[in-house]
């Protein structure tokens, strides 16, 4: 179902084999201290190209989507960026230590041909947010260019792509980069056909799923749509698979016991004063209330358990677990349109059962959303009650629930998953001209 080929990538050519000072994390973690630092660190560094400097209005002079262009061109001009003689797919190995346990994920990066989602072949599974949306693809459009990869998921339960992992793995690396977290991204170029062959062979029938980057493959499906209304409407000949009809993609093995999602927990503000008795007694009904100690936040969600959350209230000392009750039928509870797979997320749980109803936040209502803040670490949120109203430690979606909402055709509600660690940009460009 998906195609995926080689490419001719655009990389660094001016700093040797450590692309560390050169490469960043993903355009939307990084704040303007960060942004400075990084280009203190080596004005060459992909964050120019990412978040270049202007103003965000692409109809003003001198916009930051123009100076990426300039940028992108002076670059490969003076050949601080080089387009590689001979297409290949990149395989990248990134290792951290993850509760004293290493970590070594895989990935191959190529170009995967572009498809609607509606054909079944490339598969979301987060909502996208159209204001993100407009700022890349005014990027992309300006520049013609992939400047970082979407996160692709690909199933392999049968391993037929561990021989290229392993073969290309033990050779001598092309490049490394190491970020701010400690994490070493580790690259190889592979020209071998045979061992492109295994790996494009091996994705033919299956679909992909999107687990990071929604907004970049959103943005290259609006490019690629923009690219064939200006050629039909100049009356240029469309010659076979142009580079505008692909996207750079890394993609990784969805049966890896490596590839580690974490949670994204939730702090929360009602419209109004919180009454904090009214609101446990309408949980009540639904879930069961225990208090746990501070000790026992950590294991207190059974990985494989009924829908749970830890909760904690502004003013209130106490920890509580909430799990639904077992004579809640959740496809009745939950009146929205939705599969069984959806109805029993944790986050779809918490979406349609506490944060809709008792808070009145719901992505459906946008301007609710300013009440809702998103938060990585649990120690970091639970700090945060002393100042909103609610804060909801969650546990990680799993592998087979993404798999079975995507598959329907759904996407889960936003940050349901945080694939960690992120991938760098940098690491390997494209043109998409």
């Amino acid at each position: 179902m998906a195609r995926v080929r080689p490419f001719a990538a655009v990389r660094y050519a001016s700093v040797g084999t450590d692309l560390t000072p050169v490469t960043a994390p993903p355009y939307d973690v990084i704040s303007p201290a960060e942004r400075a630092a990084l280009l203190k660190k080596d004005p060459h560094n992909v964050v120019a190209l990412e978040l270049a400097d202007g103003p965000l209005d692409p109809e003003v002079a001198g916009n930051r989507y123009e100076t990426a262009a300039n940028t992108w061109n002076a670059w490969r001009e003076r050949n601080i960026l080089t387009t590689e003689e001979q297409p290949a797919l990149y395989v990248l190995e990134q290792r951290y230590v993850l509760g004293g346990r290493p970590i070594r994920r895989k990935a191959v990066i190529a170009e995967v041909a572009l498809e609607p989602f509606s054909a079944g072949v490339i598969l979301p599974h987060e909502r996208t947010l159209p204001k993100a949306l407009g700022d890349r693809f005014e990027l992309t459009r300006a520049t013609g260019a992939n400047f970082s990869q979407v996160f692709g998921l690909f199933e392999d339960a049968a391993g037929q792509t561990d021989a290229v992992f392993q073969h290309v793995t033990a050779m001598r690396p092309d490049a490394t980069a190491v970020d701010a977290d400690g994490v070493e991204s580790t690259l190889w170029v592979v020209t071998d056909p045979e061992l492109i062959s295994v790996f494009t062979t091996a994705l033919a029938d299956k679909p992909v799923f999107i687990a990071d980057g929604h907004h970049r493959y959103t943005t290259a499906l609006a490019y690629r749509d923009l690219r064939r209304a200006q050629a039909e409407e100049s009356g240029v000949t469309i010659g076979a698979d142009p580079a505008y009809d692909f996207v750079l993609m890394a993609l990784v093995n969805m049966e890896d016991p490596d590839l580690v999602v974490l949670p994204t927990h939730r702090v929360a503000d009602a419209a109004t004063a919180l009454d904090a008795e009214a609101f446990l007694a309408a949980l009540e009904p639904l879930f069961l209330t225990e208090q746990i100690s501070p000790e026992d936040v950590s294991d207190a969600l059974d990985e494989n358990g009924a829908p749970a959350f830890i909760a904690k209230l502004r003013g209130d000392d106490r920890i509580m677990r909430l799990t639904l009750r077992a004579d809640v039928d959740l496809e009745s509870a939950i009146s929205a349109s939705r599969s069984s797979a959806w109805k029993h997320l944790d986050v779809a749980v918490l979406q349609e059962l506490i944060l809709d109803p008792l808070l009145d936040i719901h992505p459906d209502r946008p301007e609710s959303l300013d009440r809702l803040t998103f938060v990585k670490d649990a120690r970091t949120a639970l700090s945060m009650s002393s100042e909103h109203d609610v804060v909801f430690l969650l546990r990680s979606t799993r592998m087979e629930q993404l798999r079975s909402v995507a598959l329907a055709g759904e996407t889960m509600p936003q940050k349901s998953t945080y694939f960690y660690p992120k991938l760098l940009s940098g690491l390997v460009m494209r043109s998409a001209e």
